[in-house]
């Protein structure tokens, strides 16, 4: 019987952990590198253990410094959550070795899994489905997909149409796999588009009993990672539920897996093909959660005790979406810094890693929550995800929240005709969040004023900006918007204005604002019904600022400087890559913004850069 549980993780999965374990009576304990020592899983563990070392993300890869750990925490058991270690059969071999519980699947079977290239043989041997593997270097047809063999989560996949695009792509992919799997290998297979992503979840016990719990739609993605997922998926017939179950199913018992595991597919029409086994529990396992009414942590810690699972699984009932909530851009870069204000409610689940006040840093996944609904029928659950996100309050970091409220009522969203081209066909730009519209604009303008009547109690009885005689309206300039407030926009009345609270009529309509600042921040953030706007004020009197020479390439995040690809007096055309920035474990392009010719680097390989740093300056004109 395990009595405490080490979870060799970290973020809103090792909180997930611990809330099952908390239900179940057995003590938790964390392990954290240097930027988690506040996080929000570090202080809901009994215990928790620091893993010392340079590079971060690296410590929770470090087999023996977990291990190290759990000795002295008294663990008994480890479950590694997902990402890191936890499709390691080294980690799993080792912790067995050390005499603790692992909870996760053998590690015979984690081994079997870890290679893709090595899956695809074992999977063609049951008779599962599986895409043909294409010569690295000369595939024969295109477009195809590079994807790395020890890979997962979209990292080290690269799409491929050209065959000059070819070794570029290849040698990208391997690199990005080195540095988040430790493993370099790739392999290249067709690119099956306009596919859907669908995976079955298994869970099997060390009894011989091995169930199919349902499957799960994961076709709307973004750099080959999921952002939105559900159960049932709406576009699977029964016949061919009934197929991916069958392999599914055959997958899990040719390799002797117990425990939790998902079996991932590609379908196209009637054709079934096997991606790739993960021999962990799924970021979006939530949904099958809520669809079959079980707790598959719970079974999981169960399963590693030694339980038996009933022969058959609970009956499936209504269905469950999940969006996946990260910091980050329109362009889907990466964001880091205090998130100020994180409340999302409603009738949804929120599995978060962070909360008001958290940092998140440039070291990990971006993902901030996963924030779940479940309803009767699919339009229910997809209405009730929708509000809660446009009454979310998030603060302090741009995030996809819009883009996932677009996706939600997308009319093909809506009439489940996705597949894994769809978020770059429907939506290939998803643009900044919140628009700088006139009454979110107005109700930050009003905001200000009443905020400035507040700071001057002796002033307190006059009208902001009063002047014996009227020259001028009154305004308030912002990065966004320029706004007149006094006089008023036609039909528009102001029913309540105080710095925190905007209530506005517009032609008999009221429409209700929540206004809120921060200190070191001189942000505005506007949330009303329609989501939140934020606005930059123009100070009256500038601070002097220093001055960006014209061209200058600017950091858009921060990160590492993974390869510099110019010299000064190269000359370089728009789009051309200049540099790669390696940042949360993933690859960034750093294109020219314009012809030219480069007149200067700023940075060196290896160096450690903040958003906004300069990297290289680009000037037009012959030389």
């Amino acid at each position: 019987m395990i009595t405490r549980l080490l979870v060799a993780n970290r973020g809103e999965i090792a909180r997930r952990v611990f809330r099952t374990c908390r239900a179940l009576g057995i003590s938790t304990a964390a392990v954290f590198a240097d930027p988690d020592a506040d996080a929000p899983h570090v202080a809901e563990a009994d215990l928790a253990v620091r893993l010392p070392g340079a590079r971060p993300a690296d410590t929770y890869l470090d087999v023996e410094r977990i291990l190290a750990a759990c000795r002295a925490c008294g663990a008994d058991a480890v479950h590694p959550g997902y990402g890191f270690l936890s499709e390691n059969a080294g980690f799993a071999r080792a912790v067995e070795a050390a005499g603790l519980v692992w909870v996760g699947p053998p590690p015979a079977a984690i081994a079997a899994m870890g290679s893709k290239v090595e899956a695809k043989r074992l999977m063609a041997e049951a008779g599962v489905p599986v895409l043909p593997s294409l010569d690295v270097t000369a595939p024969g047809e295109f477009p195809v997909l590079v994807k790395a063999s020890a890979g997962g989560g979209g990292r080290g996949m690269r799409i491929v149409r050209e065959a000059a695009e070819l070794a570029r792509e290849v040698e990208s992919a391997r690199r990005e796999s080195e540095s988040a799997f430790g493993d370099g290998t790739v392999f290249v297979e067709p690119l099956l588009e306009a596919a859907r992503h669908v995976e079955v979840q298994v869970l099997a016990d060390r009894h011989g009993t091995v169930w199919a719990l349902g499957e799960r739609e994961c076709s709307v993605q973004r750099r080959h990672q999921k952002v939105v997922e559900e159960c049932p998926s709406p576009g699977i017939s029964a016949e061919l539920r009934a197929r991916l179950y069958d392999a599914a199913v055959r997958a899990a018992r040719k390799i002797g897996y117990v425990g939790a595991g998902t079996v991932e597919f590609l379908v196209k029409g009637d054709r079934v093909a096997f991606l790739e086994m993960n021999t962990r529990l799924q970021v979006e396992h939530p949904v099958t959660e809520l669809v079959y009414g079980v707790n598959l942590v719970r079974l999981q810690i169960e399963v590693a005790e030694g339980a038996a699972l009933p022969p058959e699984p609970p009956a499936p009932a209504g269905n469950a979406v999940e969006v996946r909530l990260y910091a980050e851009d329109g362009d889907y870069l990466p964001q880091s810094g205090v998130l100020r204000r994180f409340e999302v409610t409603g009738e949804v689940r929120v599995d978060s890693g962070v909360e008001s006040g958290s940092v998140v840093s440039p070291y990990y996944d971006a993902l901030l929550a996963k924030v779940v609904a479940h309803g009767a029928s699919r339009p229910e659950a997809v209405r009730k995800l929708v509000a809660a996100l446009r009454r979310a309050r998030l603060h302090g970091l741009t995030t996809n929240r819009d883009l996932l409220v677009k996706i939600l009522t997308d009319p093909a969203f809506v009439a489940g005709d996705t597949h894994t081209g769809f978020l770059p066909l429907r939506h290939p730009s998803p643009g900044s969040p919140g628009e700088a519209s006139e009454l979110p604009a107005l109700a930050a303008a009003l905001a200000l004023a009443a905020a400035n009547r507040r700071r001057a109690p002796v002033l307190g009885g006059l009208p902001s900006g009063w002047r014996n005689v009227r020259s001028q309206p009154r305004r308030a300039r912002f990065e966004e918007a320029d706004v007149v407030y006094d006089p008023l926009p036609g039909g528009v009345s102001v029913i309540g204005a105080d710095p925190e609270h905007v209530v506005l009529e517009r032609d008999g309509v009221r429409h209700t604002f929540e206004i809120a600042r921060y200190e070191d921040d001189d942000r505005v953030y506007v949330d009303h019904a329609g989501g939140c706007v934020e606005l930059t004020p123009i100070p009256r009197l500038p601070e002097p600022v220093e001055h960006v020479a014209p061209g200058s390439l600017l950091a858009p995040m921060p990160g590492s400087v993974l390869r510099v690809e110019v010299e000064a007096g190269d000359r370089v055309t728009k789009g051309q890559p200049v540099l790669v920035l390696e940042a949360m474990k993933m690859e960034h392009r750093i294109g020219a913004p314009a012809d030219g010719v480069v007149s200067g680097v700023h940075v060196e390989k290896g160096q450690q850069v903040d958003a906004g740093a300069v990297l290289a300056i680009i000037q037009g004109g012959d030389r």
